[in-house]
């Protein structure tokens, strides 16, 4: 699914662009270019380490059959959703992001200016920003691939984007609402975490896991098929089942109204200090 994938990649890839970009332009201004060598072997190692992670889940997911498949598929697509929500609710929090950064860079510096053999902490710091997202990135492509299939197009287009993205704020040529993009990137994620959910919740369904109650509540693949062009399209990014369980649909809306309750109530708080 192409617009799936490309609102995964572009989000987990501009928020490590974001992280390099700000340690980058902290080492230039403060005249330490010593330390981008160090950058650099973070970003290698973190991009490594992620390209190991896609490996071992490959190879781990491949080793399930039958009914203990259905049951990693669904707790891949529930971690992913537990995963995504956090995401969001942790980018909703970030008022100086750029701030938060370079304070954690220049404690790095303070410490390795005394001693050069502590510049592995500048390193740790770029390595953990590249591996966090990267592992994300694989586990969300997992569920992904379990719910509707990846599409690498979208994908690359992602990665694309998000570095122009980011290359664009920080060289500060143009102006880039960063705002409002998290903010529409947050909502689309949302229902598809919520869709997850479902997805998840059908899977342990399938493995008599969690009982069906009322196996079909609706049934409109006669109109829109969700195998269809248009109905695979609704299936990768809201989750929508053509033909779901009243567990299905309690789980998406249980969902949807809790973390719409949160934002709701973090904009509240926000807006009042």
């Amino acid at each position: 699914m192409v617009l799936t994938s490309f609102i995964i990649t572009s989000r987990e890839t501009l928020e490590a662009a974001l992280v390099i970009g700000v340690i980058m332009a902290y080492l230039t201004k403060t005249n330490n270019p010593q330390y981008k060598k160090t950058v650099y072997y973070g970003i290698f190692a973190g991009i490594v380490l992620s390209i190991l992670s896609a490996w071992v889940f490959t190879m781990f997911a491949g080793g399930f059959e039958g009914r203990a498949e259905e049951i990693f598929e669904g707790f891949t697509m529930l971690f992913a959703a537990v995963l995504l929500t956090t995401m969001i609710l942790w980018m909703m929090r970030q008022k100086n992001i750029a701030k938060n950064i370079q304070n954690k860079v220049s404690a790095h510096i303070e410490v390795a200016g005394y001693n050069k053999t502590y510049a592995y902490g500048l390193f740790l710091l770029v390595l953990i920003a590249i591996l966090r997202e990267g592992v994300e990135t694989v586990i969300f492509f997992g569920a992904i691939n379990y719910s509707s299939g990846i599409s690498f197009l979208g994908a690359a287009l992602g990665v694309v984007a998000a570095i122009v993205v980011g290359y664009l704020f920080f060289i500060g040529t143009r102006k880039v609402n960063l705002k409002m993009f998290f903010t529409i990137t947050s909502i689309l994620l949302i229902l598809f975490a919520a869709g997850l959910v479902a997805h998840g919740v059908h899977e342990f369904q399938e493995a008599a896991v969690i009982p069906y109650t009322v196996k079909e509540v609706w049934n409109t693949n006669n109109v829109l098929d969700e195998k269809g062009v248009f109905g695979s399209f609704l299936k990768g990014l809201f989750g929508y089942n053509g033909n779901p369980s009243l567990i299905e649909v309690l789980s998406y809306l249980a969902y949807l109204v809790g973390i719409f309750y949160v934002y709701h109530r973090f904009s509240v708080r926000k807006a009042k200090t």
